[in-house]
Parts: structure tokens; C-alpha cells; sequence
């Protein structure tokens, strides 16, 4: 059962095309994997799924529900209800400066769903040990290290309960020794069955924790397939050139 349905998703910049006609689907369960060079498009195409690019064309169904069709997108008040069923992860973590980590959790409920402050400290403090930042509770941004901050960042995400998490190139900004410790987080919410589009460089994680890879090349879907299909027998020139190059 599809989750997001994307179909002939169109974006420009003035003249300069970004997206040709996008179209792809993602079921439940999903672990998309979303490769391709700099400049593909790669991270056009997931702000466009929760409203952070507006496009030009196509259509996007997020649960069923319809977000934008044939360019044209739902009422304000439908698209903040149907984009509220993502959660997206940065690559430069936006973590708030003069809140703790625990206060970067708890403000985006805190503002935008109508729960008990109880519920919304025991489901911090739930996440806080997932991630395995307890004892960071109340530092502050600054007094992180970068991988400390992408886990933060995911656990903000996963405060609004999510069905679906977008990541945006989660690991570009981080040094490869810190690389692990938040790419192990994504594996346990893969193990856990969360819905995930994933814009990386780390291939061996596509190839390890996704269950389909999208490669992306000059504002196209080139190839998609199991990671087993693409990365060992890439049908198309473009895909081989990529991989070789990586």
C-alpha cells in the first residue's frame, strides 16, 4: 500500500528546470534510499513532499490524503495537516541555541499538538535514551558534537510522531568518525519499521539498510530498484558512470 504517491512532479527556478516529471511511489515500511551527483535534484524533490518547495506541476498524495493536484495544492489548513504526517532531518540539525536538548525536543509539541506537558516529558525522555543522549538532557547545542546534534535532530523529528521521516544528506556535515553513531540511529528505525526517504552519499548504507534505491541524475529518475539490482547491475550508462565514480 502506497504511502506517498508522487507522479509527474515538475520544479523550476526561472528558466532552470530541476525536476522533469518525478514519479514514484513509496509503500509503508519502505527504506528509500535517494542517490544520484550534486545538483540532481535529489533534495528539490524531498522538500517538495512536505511543502518546503512549492512545485510547479504534478501531484503528491501523502496517506491517501492529497496534498497538491496537478500543480494546484489543498486548502493552507489541509497542507499543514497532511505535511504534518512527515518529519524531516536536516543536514545542518537547525537546533535551536538557547534551548537545552531537552527543550529542542519538547518545543514543536509544545506548540503544535494539544498534549499534557507529562506526555510530552515522558516521550522526550523516551527518545533522549533511544538515541543515547540521557545524560546530554541539559547541554546545549554548542556543547555537542555534530553527531550528538543529527541524533538530537531525529529525536526532535520523532516527537510529532511521524508516520513518514525524511532526511536530507544527514551525514554530509559530520566528520566520518561521527558518520556511525547517527547512521546506527536510522538502522534501529528501520529495524522498527518506520516509513523513510533517505537523500544520501553513504552507499554502503543504501546498500545495507534500504529496500529500494532511487538514483537521480539533471532533475530525472534515472533507475530505481532493490540495492542488490542497482548497485550490482545497474541497467542504465548513467547509473554505472555514478557508481563508478563512488
Amino acid at each position: 500500500m502506497a504511502i506517498i504517491e508522487v507522479s509527474n512532479l515538475k520544479k523550476s527556478f526561472g528558466d532552470l528546470e530541476v525536476l522533469k516529471k518525478i514519479t514514484f511511489n513509496v509503500d509503508k515500511n519502505d527504506v528509500v534510499a535517494v542517490i544520484g551527483p550534486s545538483g540532481s535534484g535529489k533534495s528539490t524533490m524531498l522538500r517538495s513532499l512536505v511543502h518546503l518547495e512549492e512545485i510547479n506541476g504534478g501531484s503528491i498524495k501523502v496517506a491517501g490524503d492529497q496534498l497538491v493536484k496537478d500543480g494546484v495544492y489543498s486548502k493552507p489548513q489541509e497542507v499543514k495537516r497532511i505535511t504534518s504526517k512527515m518529519g524531516m532531518v536536516f543536514q545542518h540539525f537547525n537546533l535551536f541555541p538557547h534551548l537545552t536538548v531537552k527543550e529542542n525536543l519538547e518545543l514543536p509539541p509544545k506548540l503544535v499538538k494539544n498534549e499534557p506537558t507529562s506526555v510530552i516529558h515522558q516521550r522526550s525522555t523516551e527518545l533522549l535514551k533511544k538515541i543515547g543522549l540521557t545524560d546530554r538532557a541539559n547541554a546545549y547545542p554548542a556543547n555537542l558534537s555534530g553527531g550528538q546534534k543529527q541524533r538530537v535532530a531525529i529525536a526532535r523529528a520523532l516527537m510529532m510522531n511521524p508516520e513518514i521521516l525524511l532526511f536530507d544528506e544527514p551525514t554530509s556535515a559530520l566528520d566520518p568518525e561521527l558518520t556511525g553513531e547517527v547512521l546506527k540511529v536510522m538502522k534501529d528505525l528501520a529495524e522498527e519499521q518506520m516509513t523513510m526517504i533517505v537523500v544520501t552519499h553513504e552507499m554502503g548504507f543504501a546498500k545495507e539498510v534500504a529496500n529500494r534505491v532511487i538514483f537521480m541524475d539533471n532533475g530525472e529518475i534515472i533507475e530505481s530498484g532493490h540495492p542488490s539490482e542497482l548497485f550490482d547491475n545497474p541497467r542504465n550508462e548513467r547509473t554505472k558512470a555514478f557508481l563508478n565514480r563512488v
